[in-house]
């Protein structure tokens, strides 16, 4: 019938498959779809599993021996080799042999652990190698010489790099038709899904994010927590940065001029140095400012002569309180100190209880690489909080007893920036948090009017001067600072 004037419009009778569509039941159309991405979840773990497999027996680790020019001037050596892969430069002589006698590309090879190593060498490693270094390359099948692997494959997290692209890998394949179907059936329920309501779907792809995270989250813890361990190693190695951040606290030292401009803290790397200043503070040329408390310089250029950068001068008097530890590294990967001294009480470091007590560990080893012999004491708190070690170097006590145990005296705040300089006469550890009888003996030794100790907690200590806060992904949050590093581990 047409739609003419005065008319009523024609309603045409729907299709059965339209009717059947819009009268399908919701929770079966939710079921569908759920099983169809349990499936595809499933699939994708049975891959990553697959390719997470450890390699075959013809993949080997190795070591591609780099130019001098890409690792400023310094050429590789055993011992550096096996610091940097293994952790013990003491080591070195198992990779000589692993290589004894291994004709390499440009015709020589290793016949004693003193031989100078070439550019392009490739080494084959222990296998319990692992850091930044290290790669997969197929084992050629005689003594000569291993495949070389492409140089893009490592990572700064640990990872091993891939075989060439020429080598065959064993791996998990998906037929290319049953990964069209697979896909296909998940778009098919997206849409069905779609037509009876938009909330499902979103409700949809909030599974299958949720299920991508949690098939890739191992993976991703175990990159985190490699790069960390790198970390730790590379501070044990580092002595120059320590030198240079001291050095950086004698040009803010006090003169006959102007009093001592405390530094809160200040990360060193080849290009320069950065502080934190209080924000009434300034410092003066070649120093510029990036915000209200950080001041940034160059390194020491022809004709600057700099303190804490050599060149022969000699630096203002650091105070003798200054104690210098690095808390993590930054987003650019550069170590960032803070001074204890001006702690001024207790730290107290909470979230993730495993990464917290990595921060307490990590300020013991910086004290005992600079201040050995400092006396430390530990308190038990709660009982399931993780153990800690202290140090051989530094001087651990069974028990401190004060003189006189006296009532804390109420802090001013949860956080004091401007803190005073406290000299570092010795450190309180509470293992989690501290029980009433260890909170009145913490406050004794290091609250106000206590003995002068420095508390490390690595849990919540109520009247804690600076707070401190971790997460799963081994990074801890300073808000006194503005900053959020990783930690070492």
């Amino acid at each position: 019938m047409s739609n003419g004037a005065g008319q009523v419009p024609e309603h045409r009778p729907r299709t059965a498959a339209a009717h059947r569509i819009s009268q399908a039941p919701p929770r079966a159309l939710t079921a569908l779809l759920t099983a169809l991405l349990a499936a595809f979840l499933v699939a994708l773990g049975a891959a990553g599993s697959a390719q997470a497999a450890p390699p075959g027996d013809d993949l080997i680790k190795v070591f591609v021996v780099q130019d001098p020019a890409r690792t400023g001037g310094q050429l590789a050596t055993l011992q550096s080799i096996a610091a940097a892969t293994l952790g013990d430069a003491a080591r070195a002589e198992e990779i000589f042999e692993l290589n004894r006698g291994l004709a390499q590309k440009d015709g020589g090879a290793l016949t004693s652990p003193g031989d100078q190593l070439h550019p392009a060498w490739i080494l084959r490693l222990p296998k319990d190698a692992s850091g930044p270094g290290v790669q997969l390359a197929r084992d050629t099948g005689g003594r000569g010489s291993a495949s070389t692997p492409p140089a893009s494959g490592s990572t700064a997290s640990g990872s091993t790099a891939a075989p060439g692209r020429g080598d065959e890998q064993s791996m998990l394949t998906i037929p290319l038709a049953a990964a069209v179907a697979l896909l296909g059936a998940v778009l098919l329920a997206l849409v069905t899904a779609g037509i009876v309501g938009r909330r499902k779907v979103r409700a949809g792809y909030a599974v299958v994010r949720r299920g991508l995270r949690w098939l890739g989250e191992p993976a991703r813890r175990r990159r985190r927590l490699a790069h960390r361990q790198a970390t730790s190693r590379w501070f044990d190695a580092d002595i120059d940065a320590v030198r240079r951040a001291y050095g950086t606290l004698g040009e803010f030292a006090a003169t006959d001029r102007e009093p001592e401009r405390p530094v809160h803290a200040l990360s060193v790397d080849d290009a320069g140095v950065t502080v934190w200043l209080s924000a009434s503070d300034a410092a003066d040329a070649p120093w510029t400012s990036i915000d209200s408390t950080r001041w940034r310089r160059p390194a020491a250029a022809p004709g600057l002569q700099v303190p804490g950068d050599g060149g022969g001068v000699t630096s203002p008097a650091v105070p003798t309180t200054a104690c210098l530890v690095r808390a993590g590294t930054n987003d650019g990967n550069r170590p960032v100190f803070v001074d204890l001294s001006r702690l001024d009480g207790v730290l107290s470091v909470t979230g993730e209880k495993t990464v917290a007590r990595d921060v307490v560990q990590n300020l013991l080893a910086e004290i005992a690489r600079t201040r050995p012999g400092t006396p430390v004491t530990v308190l038990r708190g709660t009982a399931d909080a993780p153990t800690l070690a202290v140090p051989p170097s530094l001087q651990q006590m069974p028990q401190v007893t004060p003189q006189a145990v006296t009532a804390p005296v109420p802090a001013q705040g949860t956080v004091r920036a401007a803190a005073a300089r406290r000299p570092l006469k010795g450190l309180v550890v509470v293992a989690g948090t501290p029980n009433e009888r260890e909170a009145t003996e913490l406050a004794a030794l290091c609250g106000p009017g206590g003995a002068g100790w420095t508390g490390l907690v690595y849990g919540e200590a109520q009247d804690a001067h600076w707070r401190w806060y971790t997460d799963g992904d081994g990074r801890v949050d300073i808000p006194v600072l503005d900053l959020k590093l990783t930690v070492p581990a």
